[in-house]
């Protein structure tokens, strides 16, 4: 692979996303905002079983549900968002939180400089709600990839402060 032929692949992959989205959520559903979020996971479900497939298809099989997670934060991460996850918390009961403080995806969505704190707050909570339709496909991925990896789960997304957020992964027993 030549030198610059990844940071072409990693352009075009960006480029998708936002069409993806731009594509389900403005353009054909536009009032339903549910069917576009449905829509836009199920293709991330799909690609993220296909990529842990690929990711796993040299390693032992993983023992627990722990050992899953931690490699989604740490090799699946690396591989999809080129680092590892920033934080990882769990409540030991099936609950996990993976924090990303400069999420990629996100890192693109800007906000006009505000003029009053209460338009700062209007205009930071505006630009995270646009954000959380970029984080249907990664929710989507990270199912698709702990699904694959016998771990079925639901997994959800919030938004703090741009580009951070966080992903919530609920272990189904």
């Amino acid at each position: 692979m030549r030198a610059g032929s990844r940071e072409v692949a990693e352009s075009c992959l960006d480029g998708i996303t936002m069409e993806m989205v731009a594509t389900y959520c403005d353009r054909l559903h536009s009032s339903k905002p549910d069917l576009a979020a449905r829509r836009i996971e199920a293709i991330g479900f799909q690609v993220g079983q296909q990529l842990a497939e690929r990711y796993t298809r040299d390693r032992p099989r993983f023992t627990d549900h722990l050992e899953v997670i931690k490699f989604i934060c740490k090799d699946f991460w690396a591989e999809v968002f080129k680092k590892q996850i920033d934080n990882l918390k769990t409540n030991h009961r099936g609950v996990f939180v993976l924090q990303d403080t400069r999420f990629r995806w996100l890192t693109r969505i800007s906000v006009d400089s505000p003029l009053t704190p209460s338009e700062a707050n209007n205009t930071t909570l505006a630009a995270a709600q646009a954000g959380g339709k970029y984080l249907y496909f990664p929710c989507g991925l990270i199912r698709g990839a702990l699904t694959n990896l016998g771990v079925p789960c639901a997994v959800s997304a919030e938004i703090a402060a741009l580009p951070a957020c966080s992903f919530i992964i609920r272990i189904k027993v």
